[in-house]
């Protein structure tokens, strides 16, 4: 279970953008959580992700509590969460091909030995051909480049997904791609699935279940006064 109690957050101390909130995802569940943009669904998703701390409230991973975060939470929780961002470009290092961006994570993770088999695996499985992983990412469009992003989100096979408007800058089609790929790793491997967006439509079509913002956070109006 993904769990997420009580979660306040933000970016300077006593101004969150998210407060109280609360939601969990089963094991191999798709839940989508639909917000208008600017209302702190992303940086929910990065709490999400152990990849910002927040200030109040905890992440319960699979019936442990997360104390670190980013580089300091344990290797076994870290690597347990994949995620794609709205933005390939922001996400990916402008120096690297995408060959060595989807293998980037089996490397920090000492696993190099497996590059080159799971660049190919996965390069064929999101439809990446094999001319375009030697290009770097200002070489390719910006559906090539999320391709290969959610690529690097699943090369180290894990039990969660977290997909912040992965497709919010896609056309239709590679949208529908997209999807198709997350929803056959899960039937494969069991995965739980959180994505936030702002299309009603995309989400419950996608997810199990969709759930509002404002019945997920406290309105920023309650703050408490010792934030």
């Amino acid at each position: 279970m993904l769990e997420l109690q009580g979660i306040t957050a933000g970016y300077e101390r006593g101004s969150p953008v998210v407060r109280d909130a609360r939601l969990t995802v089963a094991p191999g569940e798709s839940v989508g959580l639909l917000g208008p943009s600017g209302c702190g669904k992303s940086t929910l998703a990065r709490v999400a992700a152990l990849l910002h701390r927040p200030d109040a409230g905890h992440v319960v991973l699979d019936g442990t509590r997360v104390r670190g975060w980013r580089h300091r939470a344990p290797r076994a929780q870290r690597t347990a969460i994949g995620v794609v961002f709205q933005q390939p470009r922001l996400s990916a290092d402008p120096r690297l091909r995408l060959r060595d961006l989807i293998a980037e994570p089996l490397r920090a993770n000492g696993r190099r030995q497996e590059a080159a088999s799971r660049v190919a695996e996965l390069s064929a499985t999101v439809g990446l051909g094999d001319e375009l992983l030697d290009r770097r990412p200002h070489e390719v469009s910006d559906g090539q480049l999320q391709r290969a992003c959610l690529a690097r989100a699943l090369v180290l096979r894990p039990r969660w997904l977290v997909c912040d408007e992965m497709t919010a800058m896609l056309d239709a089609s590679t949208t529908a791609a997209l999807v198709a790929v997350v929803e056959d790793y899960r039937a494969s491997q069991g995965a739980g699935l959180l994505t936030v967006g702002h299309d009603r439509v995309l989400l419950e079509r996608w997810c199990d279940r969709t759930v509002r913002w404002e019945d997920v956070a406290a309105p920023l109006s309650a703050r408490t006064a010792d934030l």
